[in-house]
Parts: structure tokens; C-alpha cells; sequence
């Protein structure tokens, strides 16, 4: 069973708002929150993010611009992207100690991401920036269905496994750790 037109809009502009939002407000408090960029740059020393300050700021304003983005429907599948290299990278530097968030885990990563993936594959309804701005063109294809999928996993994909290589120098274990 498949709901009406209006409610699947609805519930679209739903996940878009609360998934986008909360993507917006992790990057904004990285730059404007306790410590500010400064210490987020340390801290993505320390995970291995080299160097910290750059990967600091592209980090934040990939995830405020991407969240807004998808809050407001823009390029849905190419914020979704974001979000899928946002999370993977996460996941491979900081989150890879099991599922579960409160140990250290992905479970989190997994499901903001997968929202995202989902919002690019149904496309972001009749509620969105997408939908005023490319109905009738050609664009309008790329933006949902098997395209939006696709653009949102390969892509993302393909954008973390190359900040990874470029940038991920990992911290050299300490004496007793297990990682």
C-alpha cells in the first residue's frame, strides 16, 4: 500500500527537515561551539584528519551546507552524497568499535546516512527547492529514482575513500590499546 501524493510529500519534507537540520546544527556547532573550530582542528589531529585545521573546516561546512541543502530539497541527491562521505569517513576514523553509538559505534552514522540515501532515491517531494526549480527539465531525471541512488552511494563512496587517502594518517597505537 503506497500513501497519497500529499501525506508521501509530507512525510518527505519530515525526514528532509529533521535529518537536515540535525546535519546543520553538527556543523555549525563544530564552528561555533565550546572551543570553535580550534579545537575541533586538534581533535582531528589526534584521529588522524591531517592536516586538522583544513579537514576541520571542510568537515563543518560540508555538513551545515549539506544539511541545509537537504532541508531545503536542493541537489538532493548530491547532499545526500555528502552525507554518505560524511558519515563513512566518521564511521572508518572514529566509530568503527562495534554497532552500537554508545560504545564508540556506527549505528548513528548508519542511520543518517541511509535517510539521506533514502530522501535521493524517493526524491524530495513536491515541498522542495528540486522540485520548484527543475520540474520540466532535464535535470529533473538525476534528481531521485535509480539515478538520486546512485549519485548519493557512488559518489559519496568514491568522496570518502579519497579523503581518506588523502588525508587520513592514522594515529600510531599507543602501549595497551587494541585498536
Amino acid at each position: 500500500m503506497i500513501a497519497d501524493s500529499s501525506a508521501l510529500d509530507m512525510g518527505i519534507l519530515f525526514l528532509r527537515l529533521v535529518v537536515g537540520i540535525t546535519m546543520a546544527a553538527h556543523g555549525f556547532q563544530k564552528f561555533f561551539g565550546k572551543g570553535g573550530i580550534g579545537q575541533v582542528a586538534a581533535w582531528f589531529d589526534s584521529i588522524g584528519m591531517k592536516p586538522g585545521r583544513f579537514n576541520a573546516i571542510m568537515a563543518s561546512s560540508t555538513e551545515t551546507a549539506a544539511g541545509i541543502a537537504l532541508a531545503l530539497g536542493l541537489f538532493t541527491p548530491l547532499a545526500a552524497a555528502a552525507y554518505v562521505a560524511l558519515m563513512v569517513v566518521a564511521v572508518w576514523t572514529v566509530h568503527r568499535h562495534g554497532f552500537f553509538a554508545t560504545k564508540g559505534g556506527w549505528e548513528y552514522n548508519l542511520v543518517l546516512g541511509a535517510a539521506a540515501v533514502t530522501v535521493a532515491t524517493l526524491g524530495a517531494g513536491h515541498l522542495s527547492a528540486d522540485h520548484v526549480l527543475f520540474t520540466g527539465t532535464g535535470i529533473a531525471g538525476l534528481l531521485c529514482g535509480w539515478a538520486g541512488l546512485l549519485i548519493a552511494v557512488l559518489l559519496g563512496v568514491a568522496g570518502a575513500v579519497g579523503q581518506l587517502a588523502i588525508f587520513f594518517r592514522p594515529p600510531a597505537p599507543t602501549a595497551g590499546s587494541e585498536d
